[in-house]
């Protein structure tokens, strides 16, 4: 999942000032984690310790504030229950990497990525988006092609992979659907070379790009095995101890390369 926290950082730069190229730096001063990690942390964490998915949400979602969440999902954390709003949003998609690395069927994935979602996005896109999410990260990381992972999630959710970014990238705008960035992520990744280009090609769509490349980089390092040695060292220098103590432990656990 560091491949998906390495993505929400070089995306967190042009999430309000999109660029339409690959071209940019990729190591910046400003580069933060922003919800996109701290939720993808909360999930890697449930699963470590066994304990819900909402309690944990909320408390990661209490610990870290002011890093980007949506008004609804704000209005989640700080209410005394555990309703979901039935959001189609990206939020979803964008933390259940984890999943695809911990369960060992593609059935179990699935069923695992609706829990993570319907907490709070139980609206019928939004748990597909993080089904498809996990399932790509399951199917890169047991060595399916990537023919084979656009085939299985085209089938199973009906997305349209079939466009390449070139025909997507001019008319493409920040779009925090499922339905609308969970596919172009997921041909990001597809049309990649490497995890860092996975990275580069999600954020040059000029859409919501620390989560889109979220979702591109989290599908990359499963497929290509890791992340360069540069790209994992400025990744791990900026997330806080208690974080990196999750990637850590959540890796010895499930990652095996």
């Amino acid at each position: 999942m560091l491949g998906a926290i390495a993505g929400d950082i070089i995306g967190s730069i042009y999430e309000r000032h999109p660029i339409k190229n690959t071209e940019f730096p990729l190591f910046q001063p400003l580069s933060r984690f922003t919800d996109d990690t701290v939720m993808t942390c909360a999930i890697a964490s449930a699963i470590l310790t066994g304990e819900g998915y909402g309690e944990t949400i909320k408390e990661f979602g209490c610990r870290f504030p002011g890093v980007g969440y949506g008004s609804k999902f704000r209005q989640w954390l700080i209410s005394s229950t555990y309703i979901p709003y039935g959001s189609w949003g990206n939020g979803s998609a964008m933390r259940s990497s984890p999943v695809g690395w911990a369960f060992d069927t593609a059935e179990e994935v699935l069923e695992e990525a609706r829990k993570t979602a319907e907490v709070t996005h139980n609206h019928p896109e939004g748990i597909k988006g993080a089904q498809a999410v996990a399932l790509a990260v399951y199917l890169a990381r047991t060595g399916s092609t990537k023919a084979e992972i656009r085939a299985e999630v085209r089938k199973r959710f009906k997305y349209a992979l079939d466009q390449t970014l070139e025909e997507i990238r001019p008319f493409y705008t920040f779009e925090v659907s499922c339905q609308h960035s969970v596919p172009q992520s997921i041909i990001a990744f597809l049309e990649s070379e490497n995890v860092e280009d996975a990275i580069r090609k999600a954020v040059s769509l000029g859409g919501d790009s620390d989560t889109m490349a979220c979702i591109s980089g989290g599908i990359a390092e499963a497929f290509y095995g890791g992340l360069p040695e540069q790209l994992e060292r400025f990744t791990r220098i900026r997330l806080p101890e208690d974080l990196l103590e999750i990637v850590d432990a959540f890796r010895e656990r499930y990652v095996r390369w």
